[in-house]
């Protein structure tokens, strides 16, 4: 990657809200995202299935909504420049039919390493309130 498609080091600050980005995940959302992926366990698309395991019903894939969270950062960082994605899974995303699970993401910087030219950037992605991913960070190389 060149310098040209990467942001700007210089003028970051810890604390900085780099990006914002609201969802919505409905019950064809989980069922393009299984085909895509290949994820059918019937916990995504079968309220019967998913309350005998003791969920609160149909639940978001895990990966969809990790995904969902690294694309909003390499949005704002431009391809190619995430070099490092990490988080554990919190809570799941119960999806309603009918309706929509309304997930709200925010990427801000937690650290920069002025020797290595990178920003780490914790998202935070909440549902209802709550968070639904834990240490979810991204390392982005800059210019």
């Amino acid at each position: 990657m060149t310098a040209e498609n990467r942001p700007s080091f210089d003028g970051l600050e810890v604390g900085e809200v780099v990006a914002e980005r609201t969802v919505e995940l409905t019950r064809d959302t989980l069922v393009r995202y299984a085909g895509a992926s290949g994820d059918f366990n019937p916990i995504h698309y079968n309220d019967v299935v998913a309350e005998s395991v003791g969920l609160p019903g149909v639940i978001a894939h895990g990966m969809l909504t990790m995904g969902t969270a690294a694309s909003v950062v390499e949005e704002w960082s431009g391809p190619g420049n995430v070099v490092d994605y990490q988080t554990r899974f919190s809570r799941p995303i119960p999806v309603p039919n009918p309706g929509a699970a309304t997930v709200a993401i925010t990427a801000k910087v937690g650290a920069l390493d002025a020797e290595a030219r990178t920003a780490r950037i914790d998202i935070a992605v909440e549902f209802d309130g709550q968070k639904v991913l834990g240490k979810a960070q991204a390392v982005v190389v800059c210019a």
